[in-house]
């Protein structure tokens, strides 16, 4: 089945006329509606410019000009390996064990 992602979500909060922070998110679509595999996740997380791993360098609104540069600030590699786990766990759910009601209790000590 063929996965999608699409940033649906990019909300940036400024102070002083430069971004200090963004909230950005994907989704995630599994197949097309009405497939029997059709899934579909959302993701978001917000980034401070102070971040250490995601951070970015203060900037006014109008320096944000390409999706790459918001695709950068999301945890891609991450989601999509939630993505795959949810889609596994919701169509091959694991096998629940099964109480074997006919196991006699032995009489020997």
């Amino acid at each position: 089945m063929a996965v999608t992602k699409e940033l649906t979500l990019a909300i940036p909060s400024l102070k002083d006329g430069k971004v200090v922070e963004w909230e950005v998110g994907m989704t995630y679509t599994n197949g097309v509606s009405g497939d029997d595999q059709y899934y579909v996740s959302e993701f978001s997380n917000t980034i401070m410019s102070s971040d250490d791993t995601y951070g970015f360098g203060l900037s006014a609104e109008s320096a944000w000009n390409t999706k790459a540069q918001l695709l950068a600030l999301c945890q891609i590699e991450h989601w999509d390996m939630v993505f795959a786990s949810q889609v596994e766990s919701v169509f091959n759910p694991p096998t629940q064990p099964e109480p074997d009601t006919s196991y006699v209790i032995p009489t020997a000590d």
